[in-house]
């Protein structure tokens, strides 16, 4: 055989060998990992599995819940720890969750990818060691190893193997039996019995586990009911937004959609980004409180929210309901572009300043300050507008109480905010040497009654708002609202005119 084939043959021997053990030890390593994770508003692991399916284990009350898959891959999630007030809060929970599963699914499935390439990572490396190993020892030194080796020598070593394996195994320790072993899983329509209509996408859900308590059946049968009308009446709604007629960009527009005050409602998560579809956007504002209360436990909403504008450029603030830096870091780690008080570039070509509501706990810093006051900020925010090298397009804010003195200044064409829950403007603000700019404030887009939102519709109207630039300058505003009952109301386009050029602020 030529020198170059053999050479080629070896080296193919090698990547066998190599690919060999480590696709072996990346298996391994996958199935046994896991990770933690924030799911369903509780603290969770998730485990993958070769089962094909996810199994959901809910603890002690409540059945497992088994939804079969279409690949080899499934997961094993166990619920844990969770914030909920009672099990009937919970039960709710897990009901509109279950309507808009979207950005969960979304946070398992980047769980289970995170742990197949580490697994993966320490497999391509460990996979290395034997061929390291091979070729260090050397052609000559195998010979004379090789040669020494006979039956007693291999015996030894067979044993030390069997001997390892088995020590590591421990057959003689066994698990105490499991209750959930005994039980068999069951269609979730067995479950709940013929006198419960089952709404569509739920045939392939099992549950187990030996729950007889009227009462427990009871909360069940209300998770069902909610997921039921959750999901029907957003996904009817959503369908209707699409076929809205709405402005569309001309050419160079950038359309902008706006969303803040969600509190938690996931289900109106799509009809926003349906809205935002019909109108041509490719861009997102989020003004803030997207949860309640800013706690962990609420990163299913900002999961959704994050999910439904997949692929658009997203820049937020937080809002006041958001307290602390959880929301904030939150987002920030999943793809939005959160404002901090520095002027940065926005959306089609115009420039962008924002930050966090100063009126919760934690929030309100200025770069390294901390602790200052609505006051305090409102004035640090117009001068950064007023001191930019370039003209500042658009103010971000979860209030736009935070933008007064900069439109009074005239520093700034368009201040965006939330909080009210009621839409306003937009209103033209003229600066003191010619300078006009505009405030706007967009409704709570989760349709929220107080900071609650959460529920299967809207508690009130919900708002989403289009802002259009063109030319690096905000020139219009639509808003779209959708109440209670379903029904929308879509606003007409409003132009902002501004003076042939901007004066600086």
């Amino acid at each position: 055989m030529p020198v170059v084939a053999r050479r080629a043959v070896t080296a193919l021997a090698y990547a066998g060998a190599w690919l060999a053990c480590s696709l072996a030890v990346t298996a391994v390593l996958f199935f046994s990992s896991s990770r933690a994770v924030e799911l369903a508003s509780h603290d969770a692991v998730v485990r993958p599995t070769m089962t094909g399916s996810a199994v959901l284990q809910t603890g002690p009350v409540l059945p497992d819940v088994r939804i079969k898959g279409t690949g080899r891959i499934g997961v094993n999630i166990r619920l844990d720890k969770t914030d909920a007030a009672s099990t009937d809060e919970l039960v709710r929970r897990y009901g509109y969750i279950a309507g808009q599963p979207d950005g969960q699914i979304a946070k398992v499935t980047d769980a289970v990818a995170d742990m197949l390439g580490d697994a993966a990572l320490r497999g391509a490396v460990v996979g290395l060691v034997p061929i390291a190993v091979w070729l260090l020892v050397g052609r000559a030194r195998r010979r004379e190893i090789a040669s020494r080796l006979g039956p007693p020598q291999l015996v030894i070593a067979l044993s030390v193997v069997v001997v390892l394996g088995i020590s590591l195994w421990q057959p003689w320790t066994t698990d105490a039996e499991r209750i959930a072993d005994d039980e068999d899983w069951v269609s979730l329509q067995d479950f709940l019995g013929p006198q419960v209509p089952l709404p569509g996408g739920l045939e392939d859900v099992e549950v187990r586990g030996d729950v007889t308590t009227a009462q427990t059946r009871r909360l069940i049968e209300s998770a069902v009911d909610t997921y039921d009308k959750s999901k029907v009446f957003y996904a009817s709604v959503a369908t209707e937004a699409a076929t809205l007629d709405l402005r569309q960009p001309e050419e160079g527009d950038t359309v902008v959609a706006f969303v803040s005050d969600r509190h938690d409602n996931i289900g109106m998560d799509p009809v926003a980004r349906a809205i935002a579809d019909a109108a041509g956007a490719h861009a997102v504002y989020d003004g803030g409180d997207d949860t309640s209360s800013g706690k962990s436990w609420e990163a299913f909403s900002l999961d959704s929210v994050s999910e439904a504008f997949d692929g658009f450029d997203r820049w937020g603030v937080a809002g006041n309901h958001d307290q602390g830096s959880f929301v904030h870091d939150y987002l920030g780690d999943h793809g939005w572009k959160m404002l901090d008080g520095e002027v940065i570039e926005g959306p089609g070509g115009t420039t962008l300043l924002g930050v966090d509501d100063p009126r919760s706990s934690g929030l309100g810093s200025w770069r390294d300050e901390t602790g200052l006051s609505f006051a305090e900020v409102e004035q640090r925010i117009a001068d950064a507008a007023c001191d930019s090298d370039t003209r500042v397009t658009t103010i971000l804010v979860h209030d736009t109480n935070l933008g007064r003195t900069a439109l009074a200044r005239g520093c700034v064409d368009l201040v965006l905010g939330g909080h009210v829950h009621v839409r306003s403007g937009p209103d033209r603000v003229d600066g003191p040497d010619g300078q006009v700019g505009y405030s706007y404030t967009t409704g709570t887009t989760g349709g929220a009654a107080y900071a609650i939102a959460i529920g299967s519709k809207p508690r009130r109207d919900a708002d989403v708002s289009l802002v259009t630039y063109r030319d690096g300058r905000p020139a219009g505003i639509q808003w779209v609202t959708v109440q209670p009952n379903g029904v929308f109301e879509v606003g007409i386009y409003e132009a902002l005119t501004f003076p042939e050029a901007a004066p600086a602020g």
